[in-house]
């Protein structure tokens, strides 16, 4: 099963983990990532610590836990790839979201090569 399907097929929790330049770790819960390729994803996300982390640091991990019993799910491990401020592109991609722009609330479109992907437990031998 691709990633893209995999995605739009099953249902969970995702959390996004980022550190700043000088190594300190955020996490935060993220919805399921928008599957450009087999080789490329994308986040929508606010201006907030997360997206400022990635400024000086590119480096993140996505563990997304499948719903239900058990420990089943990915792990991804990602390098930034783009970063754009297009609110048209976040509309394209944003799958439950009514988007307006109002003030001066910012989103960006942040891609991600795909490094490595992992189940939830385990390495994946």
């Amino acid at each position: 099963m691709s990633l893209f399907q995999y995605f739009e097929s099953v249902k969970g929790r995702g959390i996004l983990a980022t550190a700043d330049a000088d190594g300190k770790v955020d996490v935060a819960v993220y919805s399921r990532p928008y599957i450009k390729d087999k080789n490329t994803l994308m986040f929508i996300m606010a201006d907030r610590l997360t997206h400022e982390n990635l400024q000086t640091n590119p480096w993140a991990a996505y563990l997304f836990m499948e719903a239900g019993e058990g420990y089943s799910g990915k792990r991804l491990y990602l390098k930034k790839a783009g970063d754009v401020e297009d609110d048209q592109l976040v509309q394209e991609i944003c799958r439950r979201c009514k988007f307006e722009k109002t003030g001066d609330f910012k989103r960006f479109v942040v891609t991600f090569s795909i490094e490595k992907v992992l189940p939830l437990v385990g390495n994946g031998r």
